[in-house]
């Protein structure tokens, strides 16, 4: 009850205060009207950068020049480390179970 009470007060005073300084209302919202055209029409432009550079084809990446990481050679290689390490994460863990058995 409190904040509304609160709220209708502030909002009250704030059309007052609107109604007494006017004109330095109106100043304020000319110098910030500027800036706020200006950062809106550079993320807009941004943007639409961002939109274009993806529709020219000398701005797309192309993705048919790097080889695929499935079918190379090294993959047996990796497969056999991962192998390895399963089989020592295997041997520290009965190594640990027999540790905790011996407590």
């Amino acid at each position: 009850m409190a904040v509304f009470v609160g709220g209708i007060v502030a909002a009250v005073l704030g059309v007052i205060l609107l109604l007494i300084w006017w004109v330095p209302f109106l100043q304020l919202v000319a110098g910030a009207l500027p800036v706020m055209l200006l950062f809106g029409g550079i993320i807009a432009a941004y943007l639409g950068f961002d939109e274009v550079k993806e529709k020219l084809p000398y701005f797309s990446k192309k993705e048919e020049g790097f080889p695929s990481t499935l079918d190379t050679d090294e993959t047996p290689q990796y497969r056999e480390e991962a192998e390895k390490y399963k089989a020592e994460v295997e041997q520290l863990k009965s190594e640990l179970d027999k540790l905790k058995e011996e407590e």
